[in-house]
């Protein structure tokens, strides 16, 4: 009998973690989130927190939007001659980019770099102690520490998939003319007339959410690390998957509701 209720019990115990842990998660971002309305705000951090998550990762971002629009037009080409369909070939490298690709691959580059350096800090704090000594000098360390790379993430990563939006543009542009013979002024001209305003902004407004989860993700678990160096790594692995599948589910719960009726 005992045997026969293990997996329940397991059950109970995996299900409890898991809604502690919720919790725990609901109360530090609404913790942040309130760093963000009433001072003392920290300018400097926020600069550095910017720089870190805008600058720094301008380059991989860059790489990735280049060669994935080129990637793009050529597949798409591919499959598209079959059917004599060449001419839709830059609407769908710009959409596929603004809309999607642009913003979900730039969050999965910014996650791997920016997020994980976010937990490996927060966290070697936490293990030895400074984030501890913050609150004996009397500093709120999710204000000092989490409210800054929060408000980064929002405003850094819509501003680098704007960046990868014109990279990957030019990157298809670059492989339709130079391989495939399309006229320039052509190409430019059936980019301009299926692309909407709508198709951008929406892209930015998932890439704020992105940035946001990464900040947070990357806080959280920094700042819940436990165990030396051990828990430092875990919590910089734990991050990255945590914002890399949650980029993907937002993802698709935000495009439902764009472009979806």
């Amino acid at each position: 009998m005992i045997r026969l209720l293990d997996p329940v019990a397991a059950l109970g115990r995996v299900t409890l973690t898991l809604v502690s842990v919720l919790g725990e998660l609901g109360l530090f971002t609404a913790s942040a989130i309130v760093g963000l309305l009433r001072p003392p705000f920290y300018p400097r951090n926020f600069s550095r927190a910017f720089a870190e998550i805008g600058f720094f990762s301008l380059p991989v971002v860059a790489m990735t939007a280049i060669f994935t629009g080129m990637v793009l037009a050529l597949q798409t080409y591919t499959g598209f001659s079959r059917f004599a369909a060449q001419s839709a070939i830059p609407s769908v490298v710009v959409l596929s980019l603004t809309r999607e690709l642009g913003p979900v691959l730039a969050g999965l580059m910014v996650a791997g770099r920016a997020g994980s350096a976010m937990a490996a800090e927060i966290g070697t704090m936490r293990v030895t102690d400074q984030i501890d000594a913050l609150s004996t000098l009397a500093t709120d360390p999710i204000r000092y520490l989490v409210t800054p790379r929060l408000l980064a993430g929002v405003i850094a990563l819509p501003l680098l998939v704007l960046v990868a939006d014109i990279l990957g543009v030019a990157g298809g542009f670059l492989v339709a003319t130079s391989r495939f013979g399309f006229s320039a002024a052509d190409y430019l001209h059936n980019t301009q007339q299926y692309l909407h305003t709508a198709d951008v902004t929406s892209g930015l407004i998932k890439s704020a959410v992105f940035g946001f989860t990464i900040a947070l993700m990357g806080c959280f678990f920094g700042y819940r690390s436990r165990g030396g160096a051990q828990g430092v790594g875990s919590a910089t692995t734990s991050a990255v998957v945590a914002a890399s599948i949650l980029i993907l589910a937002l993802d698709y719960l935000l495009t439902q509701a764009f472009f979806t009726a």
